[in-house]
Parts: C-alpha cells; sequence; structure tokens
C-alpha cells in the first residue's frame, strides 16, 4: 500500500529558490512507494501548524524541505508520534542532514527517501522549546540574532557577520550544573550539541551522537581575539575537542545561570530567554528518514 507524503516547502530558506525543486519531486519520487502532496510555507511558525494538520489527515511522512530552521518547525510536531520524518536540506548550513548523511543536492536527496531507510533521534528540550540539532548561549546566540536580523542568507553572510562582532563581544560568567554536578565558568559562549555541528561541517563536538542518550555541553572559554581564526579552522579540520579553550561535557540534565537575559538560539533560531535555562533530553523520539 502506498504511504501519503506531504513535502512542507520554505522557499526562503538558504537564500535558495525551492521552485526547481518541484520538478525533481516528481522525475525523482519513486510513485510506486508514495501519493505525494506538497505545500509552501506563507511565514515563520507555518510549518509546524502544517504538520500538525498532516498528522490529523493521516499523512504517514511529513518531508521539511528546508533548513535546520524549517526541520525544527516540522520535528517539533511530529516528535513523540509514530509519524516518519524526512529532510530535503536547502538551508543555509543544513547541519542536521550532514550529521545524518543526507545528500545535500535535493534530486539525491528525494532518491534517498525512496529507500524508506529509518532511525530514531534524541530531542533537546531547551526552556520548553525543542531542538534537534544545536541550541547554545552566549557569542553564537548573539550572531543567530544578528543573522536573522541581516536577511541574507548563506555561509559567506554569517561568517562576515561572527567576524565582525567577535572583537565586541564580551564573555560572561554562567554557573552550570550537569547531571547533579555542579560548575562555574567565564565562557565566550556555550552550545547544546545533539548532534556534532552547526552547519556547512563546522564541527563544535565531533564525537556529538543524535541517538546517545546524551548532549554534549560545549564550553568556549575566554581566548585571545588572534586565536579566533584558529580556533573556527579547528571546527572545519573536527578537532575543536583537543582545543585547550574548550571543554566538553556529556549529560541529559542541565541548568544554566547566566548574568542576565540575553539571546538564545534554538536550532540558528535567535529568542530571549530570562537568566535561568534548563535542558533536558527525550531519548530517541523522533523518527527520521535518512
Amino acid at each position: 500500500m502506498k504511504r501519503k507524503i506531504l513535502f512542507v516547502i520554505n522557499p526562503v530558506s538558504g537564500g535558495k529558490t525551492k521552485y526547481n525543486f518541484l520538478k525533481n519531486l516528481d522525475k525523482y519520487l519513486d510513485k510506486s512507494k508514495f501519493d505525494y502532496e506538497s505545500v509552501f510555507t506563507d511565514y515563520h511558525g507555518h510549518g509546524t501548524l502544517l504538520a500538525a494538520e498532516a498528522v490529523k489527515n493521516g499523512v504517514d511522512i511529513i518531508v521539511a524541505v528546508g533548513g535546520d530552521g524549517t526541520i525544527n518547525e516540522i520535528a517539533n510536531e511530529l516528535e513523540g508520534t509514530d509519524k516518519l520524518m524526512g529532510i530535503i536540506p536547502l538551508g543555509s548550513g543544513n547541519g542536521l542532514a550532514r550529521s545524518l548523511g543526507i545528500p545535500l543536492g535535493d534530486y539525491n536527496a528525494i532518491k534517498r527517501l525512496n529507500r524508506l531507510h529509518a532511525s530514531k533521534i534524541d530531542t533537546g528540550v531547551f526552556n520548553g522549546k525543542k531542538f534537534f540539532n544545536m541550541a547554545g548561549v552566549g557569542f553564537d546566540a548573539q550572531i543567530s540574532a544578528r543573522f536573522a536580523e541581516n536577511g541574507k542568507r548563506g555561509l559567506g553572510s554569517y561568517v562576515k557577520i561572527a567576524y565582525s562582532e567577535v572583537s565586541n563581544y564580551h564573555s560572561q560568567f554562567y554557573r552550570l550544573n550537569i547531571d547533579g554536578r555542579d560548575y562555574e565558568q567565564q565562557a565566550f559562549m556555550i552550545s547544546i550539541a545533539n548532534s556534532s555541528q552547526y552547519g556547512n561541517n563546522a564541527h563544535i563536538s565531533p564525537h556529538a551522537s543524535l541517538n546517545d542518550g546524551m548532549l554534549d555541553v560545549c564550553i568556549l572559554k575566554p581566548f585571545p581575539l588572534y586565536k579566533f581564526p584558529a580556533l573556527a579552522f579547528r571546527m572545519f579540520a573536527r578537532n575543536t575537542h583537543k582545543s585547550d579553550y574548550l571543554e566538553i561535557i556529556r549529560g541529559s540534565n542541565i541548568s544554566i545561570i547566566r548574568e542576565s537575559e540575553a539571546a538564545v538560539h534554538v536550532d540558528g533560531e535567535p529568542l530571549i530567554m530570562g537568566k535561568e535555562l534548563n535542558i533536558t533530553l527525550k531519548s530517541q523520539s523522533l523518527t527520521i528518514l535518512h
């Protein structure tokens, strides 16, 4: 029996047009396995509503066509259900898709869906907001906020913003509790990694796993400004864990107390949250095709 599959397409993610995608979808999707429909999102958060409606209508598979933000909207609704999620990575960084080994070309990603190979991944919960790839506070949260304000997508824009902000950003003092153990640390940023990377193969925690029941708390300590390019290079070389400036502590129940209300990011989407942050894990609660 054919499976009902819905493609939820973010038309602006990654600054890439999605209209050619529909032609590739018709060409490469296996029609003997699927009855498919597609719909474009109209505004931020629309993907969650479309996914909820699809679940009510008995759709078997909902596919996010976009980046990590689009994935987050769809996965928010599918997490904890028996529905399958697919990904066509057409965003700026595509961190979760890269971690799952999903091809970046849309036609290759469509053909990968035809295999119906699925596995479960963990879900992080950050002050009640679900994340599936990465969340964080500090410098990376500020860059996410500036990136969203800028409106220009893509790696080049992200790097330009990071370099313009790094000299003006000051580290903060944090109190952490990770699985019952207390830590105090001055930090440039703290990333909570479910997968190993932010996107574009920039790995903050090279050995992080999506389905090990743990989150990697990546604490980047204050560093001399001239070290910034070398730290960035380490991410692409997948050896950040060897840096003297980065400490990685694994856990599943995490609290962070910081100096004041400020920006955070949840799968790259910036939000303002208070001084107290609580992060928990839901083990293997989302099923993804890859």
